[in-house]
């Protein structure tokens, strides 16, 4: 197995973006939606992600997996990376989805990482950098949209 074959769930606007992006960096990217696209670089795998059998037909020789779909279906996506051994990452803001990952976290044989997407995975990102460029720094909060607990 390829340690750069990454399946992208959900090909909207940001699972889109995210899978082309992953494909210039040069990872192998599995695609896979509901519905067909109209991209001829990267075709969608028509898959019904409700359906858990079918999606782990679909992550079987994959390395890892990029849910981009609402966060209704995570629990369940998680569940089948976390069976199969890939890694996983989502774009989460759910309280009570991220903690059932984290939750599966503690027996994976793959990295599980809900809440990657702008908040607060990038958000993290940039206040750390913002916080580097002090000497000193007595606390940063951040906020954007969710309420934050976990």
């Amino acid at each position: 197995m390829s340690l750069h074959k990454i399946a992208v769930l959900g090909l909207g606007k940001v699972g889109h973006l995210a899978a082309e992006l992953l494909h210039e960096a040069g990872f192998a990217v599995t695609p896979i939606d509901l519905r067909a696209t109209d991209s001829s670089t990267l075709p969608a795998r028509v898959v019904d992600v409700a359906n858990p059998e079918a999606l782990r037909g679909a992550l079987e020789g994959q390395h890892a997996v990029l849910s981009c779909l609402p966060y209704a279906r995570n629990k369940s996506v998680s569940s089948v990376a976390h069976a199969l051994g890939l890694h996983y990452f989502d774009l989460t803001e759910d309280v009570p989805t991220t903690r059932a990952i984290i939750d599966l976290g503690k027996t994976a044989r793959g990295l599980m990482a809900p809440q990657c997407g702008l908040a607060p995975g990038f958000v993290g990102i940039v206040g750390a950098a913002q916080v580097a460029a002090f000497d000193e720094c007595r606390s940063l909060r951040l906020r954007v949209g969710a309420d934050g607990r976990v």
